[in-house]
């Protein structure tokens, strides 16, 4: 491994069987991958499950900071292999599961093929994404969108211009 680490950062979700457990869990799958350093986690909020219906489970969702020197599909399939080993099975979009990681930032980097796109696509209308991570990198900056974490925040209170 070559190079400086790259600063990443993670979004965490859960909604099925004991959530903080499963949040737990994977942070420590993370914590013992190779070149992978988990710098600091945010605290836990509960939200309810966008798009899953009304019957579906609450969501507990924070964010991790990561230190990596893997490449970013590298991370993507860490972050896969850790949620196929704490049993979430990908058969409908949308469904509970017992933990849901995305890679939201990888560095400055915009990169998109067809199995992962970074910065991810929606974490800017996602309060649920944007809380926890203001909370451990608010002046972290979307690369896109040229904007601080906190800025993102702060746009979804404010009431659209005309």
């Amino acid at each position: 491994m070559r190079g400086s680490p790259i600063r990443a950062f993670v979004a965490l979700g859960a909604n099925q069987g004991d959530r903080q457990a499963n949040i737990d869990a994977a942070l420590d799958q993370l914590r013992a991958t190779p070149g992978v350093e988990v710098v600091r986690v945010s605290g836990l909020l509960e939200n309810p499950a966008v798009g899953g219906g009304p019957d579906a489970p609450p969501f507990l969702n924070g964010a991790a900071e990561l230190n990596t020197m893997l490449g970013a599909h590298a991370v993507l399939q860490r972050l896969l292999e850790i949620e196929r080993a704490l049993g979430r099975e990908r058969r409908e979009k949308w469904a509970a599961r017992p933990i849901d990681l995305d890679l939201l930032l990888y560095g400055d980097r915009v990169l998109a093929s067809h199995n992962l796109v970074v910065p991810h696509p929606l974490m800017h209308e996602r309060r649920f994404v944007l809380q926890p991570l203001a909370e451990i990198a608010p002046d972290a900056v979307h690369p896109t969108l040229q904007m601080t974490i906190r800025g993102l925040l702060d746009s979804l209170d404010s009431p659209p211009e005309d």
